[in-house]
Formats: C-alpha cells, sequence, structure tokens
C-alpha cells in the first residue's frame, strides 16, 4: 500500500503543477510527441514495437524480477492443466490416494485436473513442452496482449493516441501485475481475445477483409477458452452491432461475399465449443458439465451469482479446506448478499476495478468522463462498458483480472478521455495538456521506482493478496520457501513422499499439497496429513519412498523425517533448517 499512498501523493503534485505551471517542460515533451509520431504512423511497426518492448524489458529485468514461482492455489491448479496437457492427455485418472492430495481448485472426482477453464493451462503447456518453463509463454501472451491493445486503438482514436496506450498497457500490465508475475489469472489471454474483437469490429464495418473476419473469431475462440462469462458479455453489443451493420448499413459488401468471410471464423468457434464440451465430458463426466462445476459441487457452500442461495455444507476431510470455504468465500458472500450491503459491496468492486486499470494517476483525465459519454466516436465502447456493468452487478466475487476481456474496452474510454483532457484549458491555460504530459511522464517514474521497491521496503506483503492483485505494482518473487524445499527433496536419491502438517490457524491460501499431473511417477509427492490410520495406509500405497514431515508454519518451515520412519542421518542431514 505505500506505493500506493505513493502514486496519490505524486498524482496530487502533478494537479499542482499542471495549474502553477502550465507549460512546464513543454519544449522537451513537444520534441518527444515529434518523434514517437512518426513511428505511430506506422501502425503495424508500432503494434509489434509495442509488443517486443514488454519481452525485452521483462527479460532485462529478471535479475531483480526472476521468473515467479507459483505461490497460490491458483498457479498450482493451472500448472497441473499446463502438465497435464504438455504429457499428451486431457486429464488423469483419480489418485488411489485422494483424500490425502486434495487441494483448493483441483478436481478430484470424476477426475484429476484443474477446476479452470482450459485456455490458460494450454498456453502454459506450450511453454512448459517449447521452452522447458510455462512462464515464458506468459511472457509472450502478455507481449501479445499489449500489441494487440495497440492495434485495437488504432481503430478508435489517432495513431499517435493508440501507441501510447500500447506503452501505458507495457508500464502497467506487462512488467511488474500479476497477470505476467503469476501463472493463473489469464487476464493477458482473455484481454488478447478482446483486444482482437475490438479491434477487428470497426475495421470489418469500414473495410471488410477476410483477415479481420478471421481475427474476431480467434478473439472469441480464445474468450471462450478463459473467461467465458465476461467474454459473452463482450460478445453481446459486439453481435448486435454486427447484426445492424448486416441489416441496415449501405455500405456493406453483399451477402454472399460476407458469408465467405464467415465460414472459416463460425467453423473456428464451433470447432472451439466443440472442443470445450469434449473436454468437459473426459475431464467433469458430462460435455454440459462446465469447468468448475464439478468441483464448486463437491467442495463450495456460497454461490457464484447473487439470486443464488448457498450450498449444504459437505464433509470436509482438512481444516484448511473448510477454512476456506466456509469462512473466507461464505464471510464474502454474507457480506455482499443482503439488501443493504448489495450497493456499497458493488460501488467497492467497482472501486477495485479501477483501482488495478487505472490508479490514482490514470484516473486523472477520467474528469473528463461526461464528455467521453456523449463522444459519438467511442459511443459503442460505452456501451460495452455499461452491459460489463450490469452482468458483474449480479456476480458474488471480482478480482480485477475477471474483467480482462474488456481491457481494451477500458483503454479506448481511457485514451479518449485524456484526448479532452489535453485541450482542456481553463482560463485559457493549457492545464490539460499540461496533467496529459505530466501523467506519462510520472508513469514511468512510478515504473523506476517500483525495480527498487524490495530494498526500499515498499514492496506489497505477500498475504492478504489484496495487497499486490489489486493494482497493477504485482508481487514479489513469492513462494520461495515451498520451492526451496521441494528442490532439497528432490535432490535426494530415490522417490520421496513430503506429508504436510498444518497448525490450526494455518492461512489455507498459503497451500503447499500440490502436485504434478502423474502423482504415482513424481520424484516428490506432496500429501496431506491425515489421521494415523491413513496416514500409514498413504505410506504403505508408496513403501519404496522416503517419508518426510514438512511444517510450513514453523520459522523457518521445518523438514524432519516423519515419525513413522527412520531416516539415514546422511539424508536427513540435506534438508533445510
Amino acid at each position: 500500500m505505500q506505493m500506493m499512498a505513493i502514486e496519490l501523493g505524486v498524482t496530487l503534485i502533478a494537479i499542482a503543477m499542471a495549474f502553477a505551471y502550465p507549460r512546464i517542460g513543454a519544449r522537451a515533451f513537444a520534441s518527444m510527441e515529434r518523434t514517437l509520431a512518426k513511428l505511430a504512423h506506422r501502425r503495424g511497426l508500432a503494434a509489434a514495437t509495442v509488443s517486443l518492448s514488454v519481452i525485452v524489458l521483462r527479460l532485462a529485468l529478471l535479475p531483480l524480477f526472476p521468473i515467479p514461482l507459483p505461490f497460490v492455489p491458483d498457479d498450482f491448479s493451472f500448472l497441473l492443466a499446463a502438465d497435464t496437457f504438455a504429457h499428451g492427455r486431457l486429464t488423469n485418472p483419480t489418485p488411489a490416494m485422494w483424500t490425502h492430495f486434495e487441494s483448493i481448485h483441483i478436481t478430484m472426482v470424476p477426475s484429476y485436473q484443474s477446476m479452470y477453464f482450459p485456455g490458460q493451462g494450454l498456453l502454459l503447456a506450450a511453454g512448459q513442452v517449447l521452452t522447458g518453463n510455462p512462464w515464458f509463454a506468459v511472457l509472450v501472451a502478455t507481449a501479445l496482449m499489449c500489441g494487440a491493445i495497440c492495434w485495437m486503438l488504432q481503430a478508435w482514436v489517432p495513431p499517435g493516441w493508440a501507441l501510447a496506450g500500447g506503452w501505458i498497457a507495457v508500464i502497467r500490465l506487462g512488467l511488474f501485475s500479476d497477470w505476467i508475475n503469476t501463472y493463473h489469472t489469464a487476464g493477458s489471454m482473455a484481454a488478447l481475445g478482446g483486444a482482437l474483437v475490438l479491434g477487428a469490429l470497426p475495421r470489418l464495418r469500414r473495410r471488410p477483409q477476410f483477415r479481420f473476419a478471421m481475427l474476431l473469431g480467434i478473439g472469441i475462440a480464445i474468450m471462450a477458452l478463459t473467461r467465458p462469462y465476461e467474454g459473452l458479455l463482450l460478445c453481446l453489443p459486439v453481435g448486435v452491432a454486427l447484426g445492424l451493420w448486416i441489416l441496415k448499413s449501405e455500405f456493406r459488401p453483399p451477402l454472399a461475399r460476407l458469408a465467405r468471410y464467415a465460414v472459416l471464423p463460425l467453423a473456428l468457434i464451433a470447432a472451439t465449443c466443440a472442443w470445450l464440451g469434449y473436454y468437459d465430458l473426459k475431464a467433469f463426466g458430462k460435455a454440459t458439465t462446465l469447468p468448475y462445476t464439478a468441483d464448486r459441487s463437491e467442495y463450495a457452500i456460497a454461490p457464484y451469482f447473487l439470486w443464488q442461495q448457498q450450498r449444504p455444507s459437505p464433509v470436509y476431510r482438512s481444516v484448511e479446506m473448510r477454512n476456506f470455504y466456509q469462512k473466507k468465500e461464505m464471510d464474502f458472500f454474507n457480506k455482499i448478499h443482503s439488501p443493504h450491503r448489495l450497493l456499497p459491496w458493488t460501488m467497492a468492486k467497482a472501486a477495485m476495478a479501477f483501482m488495478f486499470y487505472a490508479g490514482p494517476l490514470l484516473m486523472l483525465p477520467l474528469i473528463m468522463v461526461g464528455r467521453v459519454f456523449l463522444d459519438r466516436r467511442v459511443q459503442f465502447l460505452v456501451v460495452c462498458a455499461l452491459v460489463l456493468l450490469a452482468g458483474t452487478v449480479i456476480e458474488v466475487y471480482l478480482m480485477p483480472y475477471y474483467l480482462a476481456p474488456f481491457t481494451a474496452v477500458f483503454y479506448g474510454l481511457g485514451i479518449q478521455a485524456m484526448r479532452h483532457m489535453r485541450v482542456w484549458k481553463p482560463e485559457g491555460r493549457p492545464v490539460g495538456l499540461a496533467i496529459v504530459r505530466l501523467t506519462f511522464f510520472l508513469s514511468v517514474a512510478l515504473a523506476s521506482l517500483r525495480l527498487f521497491a524490495r530494498p526500499l521496503r515498499l514492496a506489497p506483503a505477500e498475504y492478504p493478496p489484496s495487497n499486490w492483485y489489486l493494482s497493477w505494482y504485482g508481487p514479489e518473487h513469492y513462494g520461495g520457501e515451498r520451492a526451496l524445499i521441494e528442490s532439497k527433496i528432490r535432490a535426494l536419491p530415490g522417490g520421496q513422499l513430503a506429508i504436510v502438517r498444518y497448525t490450526r490457524d494455518h492461512d489455507p491460501l498459503d497451500e503447499w499439497v500440490y502436485n504434478r499431473a502423474d502423482i504415482d511417477h513424481s520424484k516428490v509427492i506432496w500429501s496431506r496429513e491425515m489421521d494415523p490410520a491413513d496416514n500409514l495406509r498413504l505410506m504403505e500405497q508408496y513403501p519404496n519412498r522416503k517419508v518426510w514431515l514438512v511444517e510450513p508454519d514453523a520459522t523457518p518451515a521445518r523438514v524432519t523425517p516423519y515419525p513413522m520412519q527412520q531416516t539415514p542421518a546422511a539424508d536427513a542431514a540435506l534438508l533445510p533448517n
């Protein structure tokens, strides 16, 4: 929160500077704008430059921000999907001792797989197969997303502003946010899909070509595999706009040509939906059983939508699972599921979204929101935002990355607000121009400060996650303790079995019991401690493995030979203290 306070402080200073010295740095800013305008008018090169800058800058930051480690339940869930797909399977059979391997966001019955939609898992699997590390696929997807946002904006605003929006996406999403520094948000993929759809739509209406229809279909398919609900909300106004154009426009091409353009995109969308149904059949038992459903039916009490009633409480086999579903989820559900709390919590959800996508600094141009709403150039984007608002009010939970398909909408409206701000001249003084220029300058300055947040003790804490997922500052290099212990156990000869024991007040989000797709053949198997009889059966299931007791809540985390098995002192000496 220290970084947020600093951003708020520099925002107030920027306002004061703009009013006091509206021509501050005018010559230098004008020179940079003229230079960048030359690049901006080469539209393809501009979008490619934005994408490439994400890869170059993020790789250059690796000494300060290493390749992230998985550290929240969602990370491990998506990595399970990635490992499954990377080995050529859609899912895995339920393990024999599956009650020891139960974990948050992991479906165990009818099969062992991530509970989430498969798009992000497929992306991570590509990274795992092609590079040996799934994070590189996240890097590429984020680079493509930023370039696609620039490309989308080129269809809605002048090229210089589109390039500016692309660079803001690089700074605010492509370097530090949880979209690139975790494995679970699917934000980059969903935002890429939304940007392709919103960039293709106006191009298709102005200059109908097959490539634009195909890009629109690809964008819809990506959203269907990552954030289908929010993707559907985006497709509703897009579908209406296309329908009205086909029915009423005097300038559309003949219907026969449009039909030829539509064949392959529609086939792609249909194939995506058919494959998703087949995946659901294999992973969750029925083609109509969507991801989430099986897992939520087994464990969850709180529903996802406001009109739904809470489910009966199931029998939990671990304290941690009960605490997550009965306490963490139900506490929030009870806060929002009442008439007098609905409005304030809805406003709080909107504030969370604003803090992530804009923050104090980028909220400055939003004082022009009235002009933006009346601006015919972006009226369609305004409609999209209103549809999103209606669709998210009825949801219980909201994380900023849920809204990822609408990222390009937010950027389009924000850039248009900046355009109105730029020409704002109270009392004839170019205050608005100074505010816009200072906004870009301070965005770069704050990103530079973020590089040194850890030594300056400004870095966000790991828990609660709201410390980092509500802002562009993102997480630090978390998850190191579990990774260190696993690496030391893995270095021992033979198979290893780690039995995890938590204290009663353990935070369920700090979960350590996660495994690869093929549990039986994993070098290290992570399991949950249960009663002595169950623990004995677990060890009998894996008789040739050394068994360790892992206690994450000790300071530091402790690993010792499990009391029911003797471990050679030479092996025990290799373990972390």
